[in-house]
């Protein structure tokens, strides 16, 4: 029995600002979310919600995982550009070249994310949420298709994807070199065991396929924070 993939947590300093930024920009629902957070509901295929939680840290470095979005057409990428600089967002520069072809932007919190130029074979069956890229070894990419039970759609030169059965976004992982770690991580999954399974067996379960509980000062809570082989924390929750 495997965790779900129950949300993608995302700290945030104006947790209902950058859930509206959100909600705009992917045209998802807003909804309730226990304690301060707000989270949006999926109004297409992608089988998580986003969380917003409360934090009063700085954003420092640029995160380990950001959203790329696809495109129909030249003029449906710059809609949707536009769409997301009139809620808010920014152009940013990483190094991307020209001949790329996406565009990268930070949202209000300064949160990376792309969007892709139309054409793109490797998100051509996706939506428009077409991939959660993320920065990994090969390794992480097979503890995560093991852990939610998804294949892995991609494993070459160490990069590797794994996509849900259901369909929905792929997630990516780029392969070596990593990036430096810069404290916590401002994003992280929230996964889950079915509504029949059980918490601590779905712990022992993460910890043998490479998987560690770590402490980072979460005091008596009712979720288990782990990290997974290339040390990024996730939350694995009560069953749902």
């Amino acid at each position: 029995m495997t965790s779900q993939l129950f949300a993608l947590s995302f700290d945030a300093n104006q947790p209902l600002r950058l859930a509206r930024f959100w909600s705009g920009v992917l045209g998802w629902d807003l909804a309730d979310d226990p304690g301060d957070g707000v989270a949006l509901l999926p109004s297409d295929d992608t089988g998580f919600r986003i969380r917003f939680l409360p934090t009063g840290r700085p954003k420092v470095g640029p995160n380990p995982m950001h959203f790329d979005l696809t495109s129909t057409s030249l003029e449906d990428q710059r809609q949707t550009v536009a769409r997301a600089l009139d809620l808010g967002a920014e152009h940013i520069d990483i190094g991307q070249r020209p001949e790329e072809g996406h565009v990268v932007l930070a949202d209000p919190d300064g949160n990376e994310f792309c969007v892709i130029a139309p054409g793109n074979n490797f998100l051509a069956d996706c939506g428009f949420v077409g991939a959660l890229a993320c920065d990994g070894s090969q390794e992480v990419g097979y503890f995560w298709s093991e852990a939610l039970g998804w294949p892995l759609v991609w494993d070459q030169d160490q990069e590797t994807a794994i996509r849900s059965p259901l369909g929905g976004p792929k997630i990516t992982w780029g392969g070596p070199p990593l990036n430096p770690r810069t404290g916590k991580q401002r994003l992280h999954f929230d996964v889950a065991p079915p509504a029949d399974g059980d918490q601590q067996t779905e712990v022992d379960r993460l910890l043998s396929l490479g998987a560690t509980r770590i402490d980072i000062g979460q005091g008596e809570v009712s979720w288990v924070v782990m990290a997974d082989p290339d040390g990024n924390e996730f939350c694995v929750l009560t069953p749902r």
